[in-house]
């Protein structure tokens, strides 16, 4: 990671902006209402096409108090392979994460810098808006907030794209995704490396890729390689392409 400048210690250095980023977030996640039996889906308040309409689902509630199967989804016991008909073999050596945007402290890191940063384990569910969840996967990897309080994105930061290594055949167009960057610092949504205790499956985005458990899995790119923190909303690649902005899986928010 590149150093941080030593900086002195006022309140315009690197640290109090950190500080300030963080409670800023805080303030976010403890505004509004709360669902019963769980976190509010950060974000979720401001989708006016979901506004005041309950999550559909069968099953138990999940942690953050949705129904463990959402709408129109099935469980399945195997993890179907979808990509964009591109799947780049990336070495630990060549692998890079470049973190960029409207940020404090933008940097690249390369594998073993990645591997460095404060580690989480985590189990959750897994809902392609092809129809399918696959549930309880266990994951090893980096939140992707730990990745965002190291940038310190600045006060209009407010959105996320980012960019995966795999391309559109016959075309320079790569992969990327959009999300409100609120929903993209929530505890669940990491940069994952393990999965079920094994290094990720080079075909499922290893050796790194970005899970979004509580959206429909394409908000999480697989062969992460950038991080963009901007102001405004940027349509990521199924985005363009008639897909939702929000892809709310308990709404069936599958298309726009």
């Amino acid at each position: 990671m590149k150093m941080e400048p030593a900086l002195p210690e006022t309140d315009n250095s690197l640290v109090a902006r950190r500080l300030r980023y963080i409670e800023r977030q805080r303030t976010l996640r403890t505004g509004g209402d709360q669902p019963p039996g769980g976190d509010k889906p950060l974000g979720l308040s401001n989708d006016a096409p979901l506004a005041g309409q309950a999550p559909r689902g069968t099953g138990p509630l999940n942690r953050h108090g949705m129904p463990k199967l959402p709408t129109g989804q099935r469980q399945v016991p195997n993890w179907p392979v979808l990509d964009l008909g591109d799947s780049p073999h990336v070495s630990f050596d060549d692998w890079r994460l470049e973190v960029t945007g409207l940020c404090d402290n933008p940097f690249t890191i390369g594998w073993r810098e990645f591997l460095a940063l404060p580690q989480a384990e985590d189990v959750s569910d897994f809902h392609c808006v092809t129809t399918w969840s696959r549930m309880d996967n266990q994951w090893q990897g980096v939140r992707f907030r730990t990745i965002a309080e190291a940038a310190v994105p600045g006060p209009d930061a407010a959105y996320v794209l980012c960019t995966g290594y795999d391309h559109m055949p016959g075309t320079r167009i790569p992969y990327t995704t959009n999300l409100p960057l609120a929903r993209a610092v929530e505890d669940d949504v990491l940069l994952v490396h393990t999965w079920e205790g094994q290094p990720l499956p080079q075909d499922h985005g290893g050796p790194c890729r970005m899970i979004t458990p509580k959206l429909y899995a394409w908000k999480g790119t697989k062969w992460i390689r950038k991080i963009e923190f901007l102001a405004a909303n940027q349509p990521g690649f199924w985005e363009e392409r008639g897909y939702s902005d929000t892809a709310e899986p308990w709404f069936e928010d599958r298309y726009s």
